[in-house]
């Protein structure tokens, strides 16, 4: 192993440039050579690819989005596509390649390991959802980019005595919107794992109003309905006045929390020790603190499990 790439594809989130960081470093520091591929795996196909040094990264620890860029690829789902990728990877004479993304970024992966081309992957989406890992990269900073929000929000909601909807990311997993639900003290969390029972929450908002209750806070993930269609079915079954708040892409930007800086720092250094250990195909993640790492292909047959002991307590909390 003499040089390795690295790329970031998928949506962004927070911690990627400390966890590009930490490739490139750990890479020098084992007197490796680096190569950043930038645009994901349309860059790769392209061959956009540069030689990264200790300066390419300096001051990139603090920073949101990736400095890699990113865009989506549908070329390289092709059998087509992806052998370009492997041809570019030869040109550059990269050994191995460091994918840092969420399920579909892996599944690239997965592609480039069949093929015979060592990749490690480095679990980055907010949306927590990669088995394997109890924490993603960016996880943790948009959970509390979505908690400062729901704490602005029940000031109006108070003050003006409303029922506020809260849409947040998580089109096929509930974790920021149970998180995020949990600490901001909502009295209803929606998410995509469980089915919701709209008398059960018609309920609990009159109750609310009966013992004079000033506002009500309710997080929906995007994955189960959007936060106006959720607000009609409230409007229909009883005369509350409701507002919605859609966070949007805000949940994917800011500067890393020093949570995720730490975790993409670690992930991504482990990413190129497997490397150096002649280790392919595989992902990297943490469990109990600890870090762990496992085949990705078997990972990408399993499914993401929510705590649903979470979410019972959320609705034990909110009566």
């Amino acid at each position: 192993m003499k040089r390795i790439g690295v790329l970031t594809s998928g949506g962004d989130a927070p911690g990627m440039n400390a966890a590009i960081r930490a490739v490139v470093r750990k890479g020098i520091f084992h007197n490796l050579e680096v190569f950043g591929i930038y645009q994901g795996y349309t860059g790769l196909i392209n061959g956009h690819i540069e030689k990264l040094e200790l300066g390419s990264v300096g001051d990139i620890v603090h920073r949101g989005g990736t400095i890699l860029r990113s865009a989506r690829c549908p070329e390289f789902k092709t059998p087509e596509g992806q052998q370009k990728g492997v041809e570019q990877l030869r040109k550059h004479g990269i050994d191995g390649l460091v994918v840092i993304g969420g399920d579909g970024s892996y599944r690239g992966a997965k592609a480039l390991t069949e093929l015979g081309f060592p990749c490690i992957g480095v679990p980055g989406t907010i949306d927590n959802d990669i088995p394997g890992t109890e924490f993603t990269i960016g996880f943790d900073t948009a959970l509390n980019t979505v908690i400062d929000a729901i704490d602005k929000i029940r000031d109006t909601a108070s003050s003006h005595e409303r029922t506020f909807i809260i849409e947040v990311m998580g089109r096929d997993a509930g974790d920021l919107a149970l998180w995020a639900g949990l600490a901001g003290g909502a009295e209803t969390i929606v998410i995509p794992e469980e089915p919701f029972n709209m008398d059960e929450i018609i309920e609990r908002l009159k109750n609310g109003q009966k013992r004079d209750k000033k506002h009500s806070i309710i997080v929906v993930a995007e994955g189960v309905m959007s936060g106006t269609e959720f607000a009609k079915l409230i409007q229909k079954e009883c005369d509350i006045e409701v507002r919605v708040s859609v966070l949007g892409h805000i949940q994917r930007g800011g500067s890393p929390t020093a949570t995720d800086r730490v975790l993409a720092s670690r992930l991504g250094a482990r990413a190129v020790e497997l490397l150096i250990e002649g280790k392919g195909g595989r992902a990297v993640g943490i469990e109990k603190n600890q870090l762990v790492d496992y085949d990705i292909i078997e990972a990408l047959g399993r499914k993401h499990q929510l705590d649903l002991n979470m979410y019972k307590l959320s609705k034990e909390l909110s009566i």
